[in-house]
């Protein structure tokens, strides 16, 4: 395990596949995106996964998918909004690296995430109840995990992206 690595952590619709990408190219690292990476290993979607196996069976193999590719060494990860919810996830992203917080509302994330389908938590009557209700759980889980807090409403990927490197630690550039 890499203590290397750039992990980005936050809410579905925060934007973290998207700046982890920018920030891989900038900073000349390989980029993961955790639920891709899951998908890829499975032949399925995410979905699917939680059709068959329920979020449960998701999180355990998210638990895995994380634990490979932690291994890694000085890459940026994007993670899954729930990933912070398993205590053992948790201490897995801790000991891989310097780990960002993007924040949004869930007036943003409402905006971002309003054509999206594939999004298992969000097939629901009220999508934005269940965004505040996860908000509400998991964001104390967030800034306990977080070496950097970023707030990402109102703001363009490359912003957030060019905010960022500046507040990397030196030895991540």
């Amino acid at each position: 395990m890499s203590a290397n690595n750039i992990i980005l952590i936050g809410p579905m619709g925060s934007g973290k596949s998207t700046i982890g990408q920018l920030l891989a190219n900038r900073l000349d690292r390989p980029f993961y995106d955790s639920d891709l990476y899951i998908e890829e290993r499975t032949g399925v979607d995410i979905p699917r996964i939680f059709d068959i196996e329920g979020e449960a069976g998701f999180r355990i193999r998210e638990t895995k998918a994380l634990e490979e590719l932690t291994g890694l060494d000085r890459i940026v990860l994007a993670t899954g909004g729930g990933a912070v919810t398993r205590e053992e996830n948790r201490q897995i992203l801790r000991r891989a690296g310097y780990i960002i917080f993007l924040d949004t509302s869930v007036d943003q994330q409402m905006e971002r995430l309003k054509h999206d389908k594939k999004r298992p938590l969000l097939q629901t009557d009220n999508p934005r109840e269940r965004l505040e209700k996860l908000l509400l759980e998991r964001k104390p889980l967030y800034l306990e995990l977080a070496d950097l807090h970023i707030q990402t409403d109102q703001k363009f990927a490359r912003k957030v992206a060019a905010e960022i490197v500046p507040q990397l630690p030196e030895h991540l550039c």
